[in-house]
């Protein structure tokens, strides 16, 4: 186990998919023991988009490094035992699961308590309990959907969900800190307590501005794809050879993007006076932009928007990502192996970077069950016992 700033903190892991586990993956990253309990078939999230012969996925494979794997079935009394004792040895336990599941479990915060009187109770859910869609599920794109994201990434021929899962990153990130709020607290008053994490809350706060706005004007925006609508240019668009990223934002850059494109009319035309009001105009400054780029390949138009120091960058695809000279010079990517996986993993490393207490990748996503038999060990189980429990079928 590499130390860390979060070393002698243990961590168990009940969650599913993205927002609980990569939660938990966080705290791992800054040296918290990690125990991923998961069903002893293995859990679904372990089989999505299979990679490995065992049939591990990418997302698996990312979301569950540092971790140590336990297989169990917590709705024996046996499980259910084990998951006391576990619980007896923990500072937090992530749990993305139903509150009738928890219960069913012995992982609601009361439950908890019994065994821990300090323990904190990291939960993610869709909606958040107290309200009428409490007792829904709900996955990423959902909150996509509600939070009026997808309606505003869309254009006249409907709305667009985002390929990347950000309401569930996001939702991991915010339970993250909220766990390590709480471990603070509990250092100065002893006291654990529940954390909660929901998808729609995650995702009104990314579109918070953007609700503001509508409460106090009225003004209900309607999606115009890429391009922005609060300042231009901001907008994907086409080149010789490609597509490229362009952001405009703030008066300094438009003197920067006016003097680029040599027309110096766009400054004394009051529809451009102002962000807001290039944004209401936006349509016309990118087609104006669209013509600039066409003329150029995606190097040369980088290359001159750098020069101007505009704000740019070319829309990769996934190969590109994985090759691309930064995301190398930074090691952006550790290659991690994993049996029988055709090749290594490449895994983001930490997203926060920590001068004197660094985070970091040194350990693979566990196999499954790998950690059963030391982790039961830990809580003093011997070899005889151990086999009990695997014949009964509770490990």
């Amino acid at each position: 186990m590499m130390n860390g700033v979060l070393a002698g903190v243990r961590v168990l892991d009940f969650g599913r998919y993205i927002a609980g586990p990569y939660c938990a993956t966080l705290l791992g990253d800054f040296g918290a023991d990690v125990i991923r309990v998961e069903k002893i078939e293995g859990s679904e999230d372990r089989y999505l988009v299979p990679l490995a012969e065992t049939g591990e996925g990418g997302l698996f494979l990312q979301m569950n490094r540092n971790k140590r794997s336990l297989t169990l079935d917590p709705m024996t009394e046996e499980g259910r035992e084990i998951v006391r004792k576990l619980v007896a040895t923990a500072d937090v336990v992530v749990a993305n699961l139903p509150p009738p599941t928890l219960k069913a479990m012995g992982l609601d915060y009361d439950s908890l308590k019994a065994s821990k009187p300090d323990i904190i109770l990291t939960t993610v859910s869709a909606f958040g309990a107290g309200g009428p869609y409490s007792h829904k599920v709900g996955f990423d794109g959902v909150g996509q959907a509600m939070s009026g994201s997808a309606y505003m990434s869309g254009d006249e021929s409907g709305p667009r969900r985002s390929f990347a899962p950000w309401v569930d990153f996001g939702t991991a990130l915010a339970s993250a800190f909220g766990t390590l709020a709480a471990l603070m607290s509990r250092r100065d008053t002893g006291q654990g307590q529940m954390v909660e994490g929901t998808l729609l809350r995650t995702a009104m706060t990314f579109t918070n501005s953007l609700l503001i706005e509508q409460a106090l004007t009225q003004i209900n925006r309607v999606p115009t794809a890429n391009r922005g609508q609060t300042s231009a240019p901001a907008d994907i668009l086409k080149t010789a050879d490609g597509w490229i990223m362009v952001q405009v934002i703030g008066q300094p850059l438009f003197r920067r993007w006016v003097k680029l494109i040599g027309e110096d009319h766009w400054l004394s035309d009051p529809r451009f006076k102002d962000d807001i009001s290039r944004g209401d105009h936006g349509e016309i400054i990118s087609a104006r932009m669209a013509q600039w780029c066409a003329a150029r390949t995606s190097a040369a138009a980088l290359a001159a928007l750098e020069e101007a120091r505009i704000p740019a960058g070319p829309v990769y695809m996934q190969q590109e990502i994985l090759d691309d000279p930064h995301v190398a010079a930074l090691g952006m990517l550790r290659p991690m192996a994993f049996p029988g996986l055709d090749g290594e993993a490449p895994i983001v490393e930490s997203q926060v970077k920590l001068s004197a207490t660094p985070g970091g990748l040194h350990a693979r996503a566990p196999m499954l069950g790998e950690h059963t038999e030391t982790i039961l060990a830990e809580l003093g189980y011997g070899a005889a016992a151990i086999a009990a429990l695997r014949a009964r079928g509770v490990v």
